[in-house]
């Protein structure tokens, strides 16, 4: 007798049938969509390899016409060389004393080359780095004394970017350009009330009396503070000295020349600071007599600085590839 909820027995083996299809339907369903994931991944792996071996290729094709000598179009000719000196002059800038130097070599080296103009746009910097130029400078001048030398201001030549061009046989610069900042500075910060105030305690251990030279979190010494003065001046008076002797009797006796000041291009041409107003364009065209002008400053290499990351995404794709495979 059947009760109630039972089901005939024939009822009984029909729905055992279909949820028998039914699960053969889901596992093959999933089988599928399984199947499907792994080719699609695959895909996506085999074009993101065509993309890669695609920048690697021109990569390649790129490094090899860098490393190709150049035809040097224009350069066998007369011309007018040019290296400019722009931004900050310091040891890891672009107006570093290497990157200069290199470049101005090669226009004294290349007897095409007639002249060469060191178009400066720099506040100034590093002592050490301009002193290394205008050495560097005069040493060519003296071994190539035919081949002149001029400098011409941008916006600004202050300071370092001021000792180097002393070294030119003559500098121009536009009417309202800024010339001069013949000086020195050590610039700093003192902290002693403001770590009082916080609580805070300093520790420093030094060997040598004064190894906690202008410490910034320790008062200021008066020995310090007269040595770092006879520092700055004796090395402004090597500026000083470097100045007289590059310019000569074009100075004015102005008192206020080696101040540290900063003067106009129509102000630094009646203290004898600069020989005329003028660009680039027309020293070399009207001064030298040579309109074309060639580049021969050392630009930053952005070829090496892509090849690092692209290098560091293949090895990253690379080993994300190999985690993939276990």
């Amino acid at each position: 007798m059947a009760t109630f909820g039972d089901f005939p027995p024939e009822h009984k083996q029909q729905e055992s049938s279909a949820d028998n299809q039914s699960q053969d339907s889901w596992e093959r369903r999933v089988l599928q969509e399984l199947a499907y994931a792994a080719l699609k991944e695959q895909r996506a792996s085999r074009r993101w390899g065509y993309v890669f071996k695609g920048f690697f290729l021109l990569y390649l094709v790129a490094f090899l016409i860098i490393a190709m000598p150049s035809a040097d179009l224009g350069v066998k000719k007369p011309h007018t060389a040019l290296v400019e000196i722009q931004g900050v002059i310091a040891a890891n800038a672009d107006a570093n004393a290497d990157s200069i130097v290199t470049g101005m070599r090669r226009a004294f080296e290349n007897p095409s080359a007639k002249a060469l103009i060191l178009r400066l746009n720099t506040p100034g910097g590093s002592p050490v780095q301009a002193g290394i130029i205008n050495d560097e400078l005069h040493r060519l001048r003296s071994e190539r004394p035919d081949f002149p030398v001029y400098a011409v201001v941008q916006d600004i030549c202050a300071s370092g970017g001021y000792y180097i061009a002393v070294a030119a046989d003559q500098i121009y610069a536009d009417k309202a350009s800024i010339v001069g900042s013949i000086g020195v500075r050590m610039d700093g910060f003192g902290y002693t009330e403001a770590i009082e105030k916080l609580g805070i305690e300093r520790r420093a251990l030094t060997a040598g009396q004064h190894k906690s030279f202008m410490d910034p979190f320790l008062p200021l010494q008066q020995d310090d503070v007269d040595h770092a003065r006879s520092l700055l001046e004796n090395i402004h008076q090597q500026f000083i000295d470097v100045v007289k002797t590059g310019r000569g009797d074009r100075l004015k006796g102005d008192t206020e020349l080696f101040s540290g000041l900063v003067w106009s291009g129509e102000q630094a041409l009646e203290l004898g600071l600069i020989d005329g107003l003028a660009s680039a364009g027309t020293v070399a065209r009207e001064i030298i007599g040579l309109e074309d002008i060639v580049d021969y400053t050392p630009r930053p290499n952005y070829l090496d600085r892509f090849a690092g990351r692209f290098g560091a995404s293949v090895v990253n794709h690379i080993m994300a590839q190999s985690w993939s495979l276990r």
